[in-house]
């Protein structure tokens, strides 16, 4: 492949690629994501190529392993084109039928279809499920349609077009000014427009200029980043260019977890590939501009998610924060102005090149404008990565594209924001997400990932375990964050296991407000934000443990026991067998009774115990009614006592 060299040379190769595709011919593409190839994606992949050239298809069919598009829950996803036909939870030994019905026959393969649980409705396109259709795709539709190793699947559906208009169409002030027309918002956290960041850094006199990409996605659970950059890195690469354009930077920078081995992976390709077509490197498309991206694998630090503790970390010193008396767009990496977005930031930015700021803004409320992506998780139907608007509400993400809580549990909270986010109760399931709606509930937007829980979730020890996770991850530099994070810890692991006293709470409020208001970054002041929006709500919670020693979800194991109801046990002997400990007496025909001293509260009795018996109850807060005497635990075969 020669060099592009130009917007005609650009123009040639697209006509070449899309020449060689004929849109009617069949294609098979096969999510290969990490979440797909966790659930066995690279033996489906295998298979495919393997029955496609046993059955003499090899020239007619091509097969794609392109990224994540979502339906994570599902995988592996296959997806037939032209026809849009979905196909869920493939295995190698569905592949042979799929060939011959689908490929070959243009026939349904039923059993791989989605079917909607509650009404048995099958969905045979992607577009017809539930789970896609409720969504606004126009950054995750992609995926599915491109091999990340491949920069002509990209240019096929217009890659790199946005970075010709913004190059010989327009001057960096007029990209500036449409990217703030925009009101693109950072998808890091934050939610600072971007135009008016990019706008200090190329007002800043200092050179040189660096553009960044923040892809050290540590949220627990949250894996939007990771599927960009896997599936589509080409995307964040453009954007990137176009930033540097913009602010007159000649080098950037992707940030990248060291965890990420394939989106690593994916990235360096990716580069490899836009440095030999021409859209890095010297004189870009002959416009003159130079370009250069180098990647920096992170260390796996949470706390280089923030901005100057990212740079730091780039510079080649331990990742910890600095004091921003000035802002990093005009001192940063090196001390020199410096534009810091995410990966989801950066891939907004050929969309709104290419569309227009006026097509963006259709999108979204009056102040958060566009699509966002959030890792739906935790006590939900369907998991996986969801795309929406800005404005719907968080009933409409987890009911019309979750599908709602399984087992027929309540939904009690979801959790957004990450760690230093907040959970949301019911009552606000009718909030429109947006940047300023989830801040003034007392969670945040963050990086995008969206927790659900249910009935059974202890709303204390959900703040327990996200101010445990975010006291390992203070880097210690300052006392609020280092010291407050930890004395905060250890009272809500107090509170979980019965030891809490009077005025904990109010104790925790004072060194939230500490937290809050000393700590050097952002990860200890808005670390409280866990405990904060639980006590919130969810006060009532924190007083049964204090006060009454109970756990009102009855999962603080300190705080439950679970004992055997002599009127529903019908000694099965199931429990009995399973419990690891054998703390479980009993026998045929001879009802069975829990050792408390014994018991470790593992819950096994609880799961096995069969659900027409329901035997096995779960308690908390109240005391375990004493064993029945031994003369009385004989029961006759038809489950009497005798």
């Amino acid at each position: 492949m020669a060099r592009v060299q130009s917007p005609a040379d650009l123009a040639e190769l697209r006509t070449r690629v899309l020449a060689e595709r004929d849109p009617n011919a069949p294609s098979v593409s096969i999510c290969a994501g990490a979440g797909c190839i966790a659930s066995g994606a690279g033996e489906v992949i295998a298979a495919f190529k393997e029955e496609i050239r046993k059955q003499g298809l090899s020239d007619g069919v091509n097969t794609k392993e392109t990224g994540c598009p979502g339906f994570c829950e599902r995988g592996p996803v296959v997806v037939i084109y032209p026809e849009d036909i979905c196909y869920l939870e493939v295995k190698p030994e569905d592949v042979p039928e799929i060939v011959t019905q689908t490929l070959k026959e243009r026939k349904i393969v039923e059993r791989l279809v989605y079917v909607d649980p509650a009404s048995g409705q099958k969905a045979v396109l992607e577009s017809e499920i539930p789970f896609y259709k409720n969504q606004k795709r126009i950054i995750l539709g992609a995926n599915i349609k491109i091999n990340p190793k491949n920069i002509e699947d990209y240019i096929a559906l217009g890659g790199y077009s946005a970075l010709e208009k913004a190059l010989f169409q327009m001057t960096p002030q007029t990209v500036l000014d449409e990217v703030k027309k925009s009101n693109l918002r950072g998808r890091g956290g934050g939610g600072f427009p971007a135009g008016r960041k990019w706008e200090g850094s190329r007002n800043a006199p200092d050179d040189p200029k660096y553009v960044i990409v923040n892809a050290d996605e540590g949220d627990p659970g949250a894996f939007m980043d990771r599927a960009l950059l896997e599936g589509n890195p080409h995307s964040i690469l453009e954007g990137l260019i176009i930033g540097g354009y913009t602010i007159g930077s000649h080098e950037g920078y992707i940030y990248v977890r060291q965890e990420y081995p394939l989106a690593v992976q994916n990235v360096n390709i990716a580069i490899r590939q836009a440095g030999e077509y021409g859209f890095l490197g010297k004189n870009i498309l002959g416009s003159g501009f130079d370009f250069i991206v180098k990647v920096h694998q992170g260390a796996g630090a949470f706390v280089c998610g923030e901005s100057t503790a990212l740079m730091t970390a780039i510079e080649g010193r331990a990742g910890e924060p600095r004091p921003k008396y000035i802002r990093s767009n005009i001192k940063g990496l090196w001390e020199k102005p410096s534009v810091l977005n995410n990966v989801e930031t950066w891939a907004n930015v050929p969309l709104i090149i290419n569309n227009g700021a006026d097509w963006y803004t259709q999108f979204g409320t009056e102040k958060s404008k566009g699509t966002k992506i959030f890792s739906l998780v935790g006590k939900i139907t369907n998991t996986g990565l969801v795309e929406v608007p800005m404005g719907i509400t968080l009933r409409d993400i987890i009911y019309k594209i979750g599908g709602g809580i399984p087992g027929g549990k309540k939904f009690k909270a979801v959790q957004t924001g990450g760690p230093s986010g907040g959970c949301i109760p019911e009552a606000l399931l009718d909030l429109e997400v947006g940047f300023d709606e989830l801040t003034k509930a007392g969670s945040m937007m963050g990086s995008g990932g969206m927790i659900v829980m249910d009935e059974d979730t202890c709303m204390v020890d959900v703040a327990r375990y996200f101010i445990e996770f975010l006291t390992d991850e203070s880097c210690g530099k300052c006392t609020p964050c280092r010291e407050g994070l930890r004395q905060m810890h250890k009272l809500l692991a107090n509170i979980t296991k019965g030891k809490g006293k009077e005025g904990d709470i109010e104790l925790l409020e004072d060194l939230s407000e500490t937290a809050k208001g000393a700590s050097l970054c952002a990860l200890g002041q808005s670390a409280p934000n866990p405990f904060l929006s639980t006590l919130k709500y969810f006060r009532d919670e924190y007083e049964a443990h204090i006060h009454e020693k109970r756990c009102p979800a009855k999962s603080c194991k300190e705080l439950i026991a679970y004992h055997i109801d002599p009127a529903q046990c019908q000694a099965c002997m199931i429990c009995l067998r399973k419990c690891p400990v054998q703390a479980i007496t009993g026998g045929k025909n001879t009802i069975h009774v829990i050792d408390q001293e014994k018991c470790t509260k593992c819950g096994t009795c609880f799961e096995v115990c069969p659900s027409r018996f329901g035997a096995v109850a779960k308690i908390s807060g109240e005391p375990v009614p004493p064993p029945i005497p031994e003369e009385e635990r004989t029961i006759t075969r038809e489950g009497k006592k005798q």
